[in-house]
C-alpha cells in the first residue's frame, strides 16, 4: 500500500485530498507547513509527495531543493494556485515530477499519482536479485548463499529482498518497517532489529551492518 505524504497549509483542500487518497487505496499522511514537510519527506516512509507551494513558513520550493539536495528521488507532484508559464518551468526544473494547478479534478491528481508510481517494467521483469553470494529467486520464493539455499520464513524472505533491492545503501528502521510490515512506524517497536538478527543468523552476520542513528546496510562479506 503506497504511502503519500500531502504537503498542503489549507485544510479543506488537505482533507479533500487525503479522503479521496484513502478511497482510492492509499495511505495519505498531512502536514500544514514547509518545515514539518522537510522532516517527514526525509524519513524514507513515503513513495510520494504532493506539494503546495505557498505554505506558511516558506515556499514548497526551498521543501523540493532541500529532497533533491539530499539526493532523495521520491516523485513529487506540485500542486498550487500558482499558473504561470514560469511557474511551471521553474517547479520541473527544480526537480519535481509533476505540475498542478488549482483548482483541480480530484480524478486527474489520482491519475498522475498512479502514473508516478507505475512500477518500472525493467524492475518488474527482475526475477532474481543477487549480491555477495546471497541470492534470491523472488518466483520460487527460494534463497540460497554461495549456492547452499537456506529457509526463510515469508516475512524474513520480504525483508532479505528490500535490502536486495538497495543494496549498499542505508535503509533506516522506518522504512523497513514500512516497505516490509506495512504500518506506521512505533517508535518502540524493535521488530525490525529483531528480523535483522533473524537474517544475520541465517544468511550471515557481517552482510547486515548497523548504521548508528539510522538503521541497516547490505553489504558483500569480506
Amino acid at each position: 500500500m503506497n504511502r503519500i505524504l500531502i504537503i498542503e497549509d489549507e485544510p479543506r483542500i488537505s482533507s479533500f485530498i487525503s479522503k479521496g487518497l484513502k478511497a482510492a487505496g492509499f495511505t495519505p499522511s498531512t502536514v500544514p507547513s514547509a518545515a514539518e514537510g522537510r522532516a517527514q519527506a526525509i524519513t524514507g516512509t513515503f513513495d510520494l509527495i504532493i506539494l503546495d507551494l505557498s505554505l506558511p513558513d516558506g515556499d514548497g520550493y526551498s521543501v523540493l531543493s532541500y529532497i533533491r539536495s539530499l539526493g532523495l528521488d521520491i516523485p513529487v507532484i506540485i500542486l498550487t494556485a500558482r499558473n504561470s508559464v514560469d511557474d511551471t518551468v521553474t517547479g520541473l526544473q527544480s526537480g519535481a515530477d509533476d505540475y498542478m494547478v488549482k483548482p483541480f479534478h480530484f480524478d486527474e491528481l489520482l491519475a498522475r499519482v498512479q502514473l508516478r508510481l507505475r512500477p518500472d517494467p525493467q524492475e518488474a521483469e527482475v526475477s532474481i536479485l543477487s549480491h555477495g553470494g546471497l541470492e534470491l529467486d523472488l518466483l520460487r520464493r527460494i534463497a540460497t548463499v554461495d549456492g547452499v539455499e537456506v529457509d526463510l520464513s515469508a516475512r524474513e524472505f520480504a525483508l532479505a529482498e528490500t535490502f536486495l533491492r538497495h543494496p549498499g545503501q542505508a535503509l533506516s528502521r522506518e522504512q523497513l518497517l514500512s516497505r516490509v510490515w506495512g504500518y506506521d512506524f512505533d517508535p518502540g517497536s524493535n521488530v525490525v532489529d529483531v528480523y535483522v538478527r533473524y537474517l544475520r543468523n541465517k544468511l550471515g552476520t557481517q552482510r547486515f551492518q548497523t548504521v548508528r542513528g539510522i538503521g541497516y546496510r547490505l553489504s558483500a562479506p569480506v
